[in-house]
């Protein structure tokens, strides 16, 4: 059962999170900010967060009768992309978790272990998104508000987590993939440029080499060309 619990603001939600997790937090529990002075994003990236958009985290004890831990990358994003195709129908997932419209990211998520809980932040852009960065951003509006944009992700993220833990990975997979760009997408990634092909059964990335080839990327950056 989600227990939600909203803050004017702090430094990170996903820190704050974390150091619930360390103090024995159930699983269920969501922290919600209305800003962050500290926010992050993936491999150290400052995430910036004014008022008006969705800041949150969540956590998850994982248990080794269930998919691996590093796939619930792919549920976090299912989830929100389901969430946002509310108020949009153009959003997309990029791999691996986040979610763009016309190749101007919207929304990114954040996963890290905790001794047996791997902790999930989400940022979503609502009333504002970035105009200084090194890529096109965009969002969704201030139509949308962060408390009822929370309401449906936590809905979304207990039914996913629900079916990967009892059906395993692949529904995950399948729901990812008709949520992403489609297959033939250019894309580039650790300095490689090739087609999209679709991801393995554990959830990595297949790019197609232009020699037909195929890499497959566990981890790093990967971009729309």
């Amino acid at each position: 059962m989600a227990a939600i619990r909203i803050v004017r603001e702090t430094g990170s939600t996903n820190d704050d999170v974390a150091a619930l997790a360390r103090d024995g937090a159930p699983e269920g529990l969501w922290l919600r900010a209305e800003r962050q002075t500290g926010g992050k994003g993936r491999q150290g990236r400052a995430w910036q967060s004014p008022a008006g958009n969705l800041y949150a985290s969540t956590l998850v004890r994982v248990d080794p009768r269930h998919p691996p831990p590093p796939s619930l990358a792919l549920v976090a994003a299912v989830a929100l992309h389901e969430a946002v195709s509310r108020h949009t129908k153009r959003a997309r997932i990029k791999w691996p978790n986040d979610i763009v419209i016309d190749r101007a990211k919207l929304a990114g998520i954040l996963l890290e272990r905790q001794a047996d809980a791997v902790v999930i932040g989400f940022g979503v852009n609502l009333a504002h998104h970035p105009e200084d960065i090194d890529r096109p951003a965009a969002s969704l509006g201030a139509r949308v508000t962060p408390d009822a944009l929370l309401r449906r992700l936590v809905a979304c993220f207990e039914t996913w987590l629900e079916r990967w833990r009892e059906q395993g990975l692949t529904p995950v997979r399948a729901a990812w993939l008709a949520g992403a760009h489609p297959v033939g997408t250019p894309l580039a990634s650790g300095g490689a440029e090739g087609l999209f092909d679709g991801l393995d059964e554990s959830g990595a990335l297949r790019l197609r080499l232009p020699d037909g080839a195929i890499r497959v990327v566990h981890a790093g950056d990967v971009f729309l060309i």
